[in-house]
């Protein structure tokens, strides 16, 4: 699911977390090879304000600079998941069971590589989901993304 580089930064924020009430849900690298963007996606348990965001600038922006994954200059953002919250781990599958999500497969599986259904359950292993009427099973090591399918309730 991610880069080289993607897996050391996040790994060097994992260890550098200064509240264990926050989790680094996820690392990008996107853009050009001269001038990247590292997107950083953090969340705590009640989600993410401004303090939050302000707070983890600071000492992700410290944890990346340690590490200079990247000669030159690069940009770095640090952001709420969202309302399409990536999934990266077993725990993440776990978490949100009940809920729709979106999988992006690197091998596809009869001529799809993208599927939606309801997360069932997840294990070290694979995440089930049931999809177009059917349980399916997709193993970790073949998911390339994945992320919650956000919705939107405008009658409230």
């Amino acid at each position: 699911m991610l880069t080289a580089t993607e897996t050391k930064i996040l790994r060097a924020l994992e260890e550098a977390v200064p509240n264990p009430e926050v989790e680094v849900v996820l690392v990008e690298v996107i853009g050009s090879k001269h001038s990247p963007t590292i997107r950083v996606y953090i969340d705590t348990e009640g989600g993410v304000g401004f303090d939050e965001l302000t707070s983890a600038q600071s000492w992700v922006n410290e944890v990346v600079e340690r590490i200079d994954p990247f000669p030159g200059a690069y940009t770095l953002e640090v952001s709420s998941p969202g309302i399409d919250r990536p999934l990266r781990t077993p725990e993440h599958f776990m978490r949100f069971v009940g809920e729709q999500a979106v999988l992006t497969l690197q091998d596809p599986l009869e001529g799809r590589s993208r599927f939606t259904g309801t997360i069932e359950a997840a294990d070290a292993e694979a995440v089930i989901l049931a999809v177009d009427g059917q349980r399916r099973a997709f193993p970790f090591s073949n998911i390339k993304k994945a992320h919650l399918k956000g919705e939107i309730d405008f009658s409230s």
